[in-house]
């Protein structure tokens, strides 16, 4: 597993021990990178969240890009080690926050995030409950980005949220949302 692009670009990360975590594959990692910098347009300044993070490969490939700081969430204990083990590696203690709980005990944002990443356990609709529940806490805003990994058969349905884009790759599928009626 290696960043993609930008700054760190083909810096080698570690991935947890086991089959716990799910790392996204680099391929699924540059799709998806495709996608948003084709509307995103940059990374830079942006703050980003990278929810059920396991090693933290899509918040520091976003760090990477110009990102200005990610929050990672976490809760498996061996995850959380390795994750903190590539931020220290990449020397982006600065720019990185690492929660370790479910991604469902945050309590409310104080402003939006710009790019909001998910890649929960696949089948288990644990993304769709998370957006939901961001959605309220004002972690999603009319301007936010939300980029959700599930298996590539599995359904997406987001009460808020509309889909703006879904892309195959592999055994898994991208999901880019936005709020509806947004104002660019």
């Amino acid at each position: 597993m290696r960043i993609i692009a930008g700054e760190w670009k083909r810096r080698q990360l570690r991935a947890p021990a086991g089959d716990t975590t799910r790392p996204t594959a680099d391929r699924t990692r540059e799709t998806l990178f495709s996608m948003l910098t084709s509307r995103l347009g940059s990374f830079e300044g942006l703050s980003v969240a990278d929810l059920f993070a396991g090693s933290g490969a899509l918040g520091l490939e976003a760090l990477s890009r110009g990102a200005a700081n990610c929050l990672f969430v976490e809760q498996d204990a061996a995850a959380i080690r390795t994750l903190r083990q590539n931020v220290a590696a990449l020397r982006a203690q600065q720019r990185s926050d690492i929660v370790a709980g479910s991604v469902l005990s945050l309590g409310p944002a104080k402003v939006p995030r710009d790019l909001v990443l998910l890649d929960p356990p696949y089948e288990t609709g644990a993304g769709a409950v998370a957006i939901d529940r961001l959605a309220r806490l004002g972690w999603i805003g009319p301007a936010t980005w939300v980029a959700l990994e599930v298996a590539a058969k599995e359904d997406v349905a987001i009460r808020k949220l509309e889909i703006e884009s879904e892309r195959r790759v592999g055994p898994a599928k991208l999901v880019l949302l936005r709020w509806p009626d947004r104002q660019d």
